[in-house]
Order: C-alpha cells, then structure tokens, then sequence
C-alpha cells in the first residue's frame, strides 16, 4: 500500500488517503413494500422518449410491474382504469409531479479526510438530489473500505447510493509494478478482491497495455484519468483499442488530436507539481488540437466511436476555471457546505484544486474558449451515436457535493444537449457503462425501482434538481424556491429528499456552532 500512496502522491502530490468516518448504520425512509404504486406522475423515462402523463407506476418487491396512462393531459383521471392497491401496499400521491430514473454519477468520491467530509454527509448529499448510483473511481479511502460501504448500501442499512468501486491501478501492490507479467497478476488480485474494474492514471505503455486488455478479458471494466505526467507516451485513443471503457475529464483526447506537435506546449519554467501551472496550461489545451470537423478530428471521433467507448466528460468541475467567482459566491455554501470543505477550497499549496494563486481575467478567458472547444467535440460526439455520461468529481475546486452534479447537466445543455439527452446520458448511458443498463437507469417494466420524484419540470429548467430549487415567482407575483427533489427512492425505499437536506443543514450548523466559523472570502480580513 505505502507504494501505491508514493506512486499516486508523485502525480498528485496534494490528495490525503486516510480514510474517513464511515457512514453510520441508521434506519432512513419508507420501505421497502410488497407493493408500491406511485400515482399520476408524468413519466420522463431516461431512454430520450419525451414525457407522458398521468401514469401510475406499480412496484413489487424492488422491482417496477406496470406502468400504466391512466388519462390523458387536462382531464379527470378515472379510477376505474388505475391499478388496484393490493393489502399491505402502500400509495404515494404524486399527481402533476415528474418521476425520473435515479441519477447516476459517474465520477463520485466518497468524501476525503483532507476535505473533513464524512461518508454520511457525501452520501446525504447525493441521495437529497435524486442520485442513486455513484461510481468511485479510485477507492481512494481504500478498497476495503469502500465495498464495506458498498456492502452496507446494498443491504439498505445506511441511506447511500448503489456504489461501484474502482481500485487505482497499482493499489495494494506489495512492489512496484514494472513488468507486464506483474500488471496482469495485480488485475487478476483485484478482481479477486471484489473490485468492479480499475481506474489508471498512467504508465508505462506496455504496463497499461497488459493491464487494460487483461481487465477487459476478466469481463471489468475500466476508466482513466491520462495525466501529464504519462500522456505523451500513451493518450485516449491507446486506452480505448486496448479495451479502456471510459475516459475521465478530457485529458489525452487533445493530445490525439494534436497534427503539429507531440507533446503539449509547456512553458519553459513549467513545474507539473506547481497546480497553477498544471491548470493555467491545461486550458490552453484544446487550442493546440486540430480544429473542430477538420480530418484529423473526425478522424479520431470516429475511431472513438468505432470501439463503442465513453465520454465522463466531468464539465462542472473545472467550472471555477472560467468564473472563479460565480462558484465561490455559489449560494448553497452557505448552508450546506462543511467549514472544512471551505478551508480546503480556499487558495492553498497544499490542497489539491484549491489553485488559486494568481487567478484572473487571462486564465478565464483561455479556460472559457477551452470549453467550447471541448463541448463541441462532446456534443458532437453525441450527435454521431457516441456515449456521454454525468459525473461530478465533486469535492475540489468549490464543487460541493450533489451540487456539483447538476451543474454538471446544466453545463451538458450548455454544450448542445436536448434536456432529454441531457437526462438520458445522467441515467440510461451511465447505467450501460456500468453495465447495468438491465438493472437500472431507466423507467421500464422489470427494473429495480430506482427513481426521483420532483414537483416542478427539470426539462423547462434543470434548476429545479437543485437541493436549493430555483428562484420562480408565482400567480401572485410571489418570488418563491420552485423545485428540489421531493423522493428518492432506492431499491423501491421512499427517502424524503428534503428531509435528508435538511439532516446535511443540521451537520454543518453544528459544526458552525463548535468552532464559530463564519465563511469569509479570500485575502478579506
């Protein structure tokens, strides 16, 4: 393990890896029933058909039976037509409200013990804003640690999300990894561990050849962040034909795309280990890739798409790049982000993401034209049949929690998706590369009851996911909060979402309370 931790602190050199507090084992929601029927939703399915109404949806034991119109928009629902409620079921009214499939988040950390954020609070958080399922990729807290949390969520004994865990590759080593015969053994140990596949970072090509082919033959799957320090020997298109499923936030694809250069253009006096030099220069990236549809770029989609692989692009957490501002003044730090997770976001050499040294109008602009760059190329792979999904990466870089996530889907309508593609790729698309697309990530007769329940229609503004709601005045000229999701529920078990809300409130007062903090702006006295 101390190789592991040497290894990844050499590449990230500010990441903590003790573990934190396990999430306790309480007894939250309603359920799960013999038989659950939701009453006069309008169902919005997560497989990009458009919304239907009213629709009763009739659960047994976990697993949704019938979905079923009964009515048409505008007129009286007729009870003769609705499925009978059987004894010992329960109803849950919800006429005129939306049901969607649980969320997925493709790029979930639970908590860190340098952000001071306990498993329950990470958790709270998730479930508060409808997201049923999280991927971690990396069990940076420790795989063990992280399938007993996986265990106890499966089990329904703590309120969580559905979790997969994904071991960073060399994780658990006993020596460095520096052949391929010692890559295999490792993915093979893995698995036998109980791990759902690997995060890579990078290394040496014959090393990450060997151990991402082997995965793939072991039936895991696999994801990956190409990091500087290794992407000039290996970039997304090596990982994708030799079997990656997944890549993370964008880097590597523009080094594939460069036609002038190998290597990206790093200043002189560039220190990888300085994280305002990483970051400044990363989003100065996508303007050294070839141009939008010029041949090299389609060129390379279309390889991409060939080998059926996916984008978690992961947009929102670099969001402060481009309006540093806008994320720090975002208005649920106040109530709900922990006085430690403030800290860590603050300007500092030594908590990772919390970069800003010198951060101005230079860097916004480069990082705002970085953007649309990268969300044509991610847009456009979805036009072409390719596969996007919603991750968060929460945790860094002002990105709170649950929060973070629909920003996430704000900021895909923002690069060119429909707001059913947009639900389509947090739901169906992440629940396939999962492999799970059977199971779970859409509304359909034969799958697990994971849903969200909201008063207020996401597709007209996907504000409304917000655990704060959006701002909306009334027939009265009223200026109120419209939205926030009312149910979760998982494994067919009914969570009061704002109830939780109010539990991570209640978490972060305290801790207000015992140490006096007050949030404060940086360098203001």
């Amino acid at each position: 393990m101390r190789l592991f931790i040497l290894f990844i602190a050499f590449l990230f050199p500010f990441i903590s890896f003790s573990q934190v507090k396990q999430a306790p084992e309480i007894k939250e929601g309603d359920g799960p029933f013999t038989q659950l029927i939701i009453r006069g939703v309008i169902l919005i399915n997560g497989t990009g058909a458009p919304p239907i109404g009213p629709t009763d949806i009739v659960i047994e034991n976990n697993r949704i039976v019938q979905i079923k119109n009964v009515g048409n928009a505008g007129t009286v629902i007729r009870d003769a037509d609705r499925p009978k409620l059987k004894a010992g079921g329960r109803e849950l009214n919800c006429e005129g409200m939306y049901v969607l499939p649980g969320l997925i988040d493709m790029h979930g950390h639970i908590g860190g013990a340098a952000q001071g954020t306990p498993a329950e609070y990470v958790f709270k958080l998730w479930m508060a804003h409808g997201i049923t399922t999280i991927r971690e990729p990396g069990s940076l807290n420790g795989l063990d640690w992280v399938l007993e949390e996986k265990k106890l969520s499966a089990e329904n004994r703590i309120t969580a999300p559905r979790i997969f865990a994904y071991t960073v590759f060399g994780q658990g080593a006993k020596q460095p990894i520096i052949t391929p015969d010692q890559a295999i053994q490792w993915v093979h140990d893995n698995a036998a561990k109980g791990a759902d596949g690997i995060k890579f970072f990078g290394a040496p090509p014959a090393i990450m050849d060997a151990a991402i082919r082997e995965n793939k033959k072991l039936g895991l799957r696999s994801c990956c962040h190409h990091a500087q320090m290794d992407v000039a020997r290996w970039n997304v298109l090596n990982s994708a034909r030799a079997g990656l499923t997944s890549m993370e936030h964008w880097y590597g694809l523009p080094e594939a795309l460069f036609t002038d250069k190998t290597i990206q253009d790093y200043p002189v006096n560039y220190n990888y280990s300085n994280e305002q030099d990483r970051f400044e220069e990363a989003g100065k990236l996508w303007k050294q890739a070839a141009p939008p549809y010029s041949e090299h770029w389609n060129k390379v989609m279309n390889e991409l798409l060939s080998l059926d692989f996916t984008l978690d692009p992961t947009f929102n957490i670099y969001d402060a790049n481009r309006d540093l501002q806008r994320a720090r003044r975002a208005e649920w730090h106040e109530w709900y982000t922990l006085p430690s997770l403030w800290k860590f976001y603050e300007p500092s050499r030594e908590s990772h993401g919390s970069y800003w040294f010198n951060w101005g109008t230079e860097q916004e602009v480069a990082w705002k034209e970085n953007y649309r760059l990268w969300m044509i190329f991610v847009n456009e792979y979805k036009n072409r049949g390719g596969r996007v999904t919603t991750g968060s990466d929460n945790g860094f870089i002002y990105q709170t929690y649950g929060f973070g996530y629909i920003r996430e889907l704000e900021l895909l309508r923002e690069a060119g998706f429909h707001p059913l593609e947009v639900i389509r790729s947090a739901t169906l698309y992440g629940a396939q590369a999962l492999g799970m697309d059977k199971e779970i990530g859409s509304v359909e007769v034969g799958k697990l009851a994971d849903l969200l329940v909201i008063d207020a229609n996401p597709l007209e503004n996907l504000q409304y996911l917000y655990g704060t709601g959006a701002i909306y005045m009334n027939e009265r000229n009223e200026v109120v909060r419209k939205g926030g999701v009312k149910y979760t529920i998982k494994d067919g078990i009914i969570y009061d979402a704002k109830k939780l809300l109010a539990g991570v409130k209640k978490m972060v007062d305290d801790e207000k309370a015992k140490t006096g903090f007050k949030i404060t702006q940086p360098g203001m006295k």
